[in-house]
């Protein structure tokens, strides 16, 4: 029986309902592991910062902490990555090191060059740099290894 365009039409929205389903999953155990991590790391944030410390540098010595425990959180369990560690690792690295100076310099400018609450501010960096975070994390960071991707 010879494949209709109604029948290809039907496969490729099953395909990509399955994608969509896949990458919502992934998403929701994103936002549960960010929950933890970020949920630590905003706190402790918030109490450094009251005791004195400037709001830059307590981010970045947060910073390390929350990535740390995302890393292990996110491979394991929200993209189950089963590659090498080793790559993922710098590849998760490199990511995070543009998520940290963009969380950087969203404090420099609307904190130190407009005056805003840096509280509000970092509040809003995380949720920003996350998403931007999730993106690398599923199309670069834990990607299918070539051969897995093909099959």
């Amino acid at each position: 029986m010879p494949e209709t365009a109604l029948n290809r039409l039907s496969s490729t929205g099953e395909i990509w309902r399955t994608r969509i389903a896949d990458i919502a999953s992934k998403f929701l155990r994103y936002g549960l592991v960010g929950i933890v991590a970020n949920g630590i790391g905003y706190g402790t944030y918030l109490v450094i910062t009251a005791t004195g410390l400037e709001p830059k540098l307590a981010m970045s010595l947060l910073y390390l902490l929350g990535a740390g425990i995302g890393f292990l959180g996110n491979r394991a369990w929200t993209f189950r990555d089963r590659g090498r560690v080793w790559p993922a690792l710098w590849r998760y690295g490199a990511v995070h090191g543009v998520g940290y100076v963009t969380n950087f310099m969203l404090l420099f400018i609307f904190v130190d060059r407009l005056g805003y609450p840096h509280q509000f501010v970092q509040a809003a960096a995380i949720l920003i740099v996350a998403l931007v975070l999730f993106i690398c994390f599923n199309l670069f960071v834990f990607r299918a290894p070539k051969a897995e991707a093909d099959a």
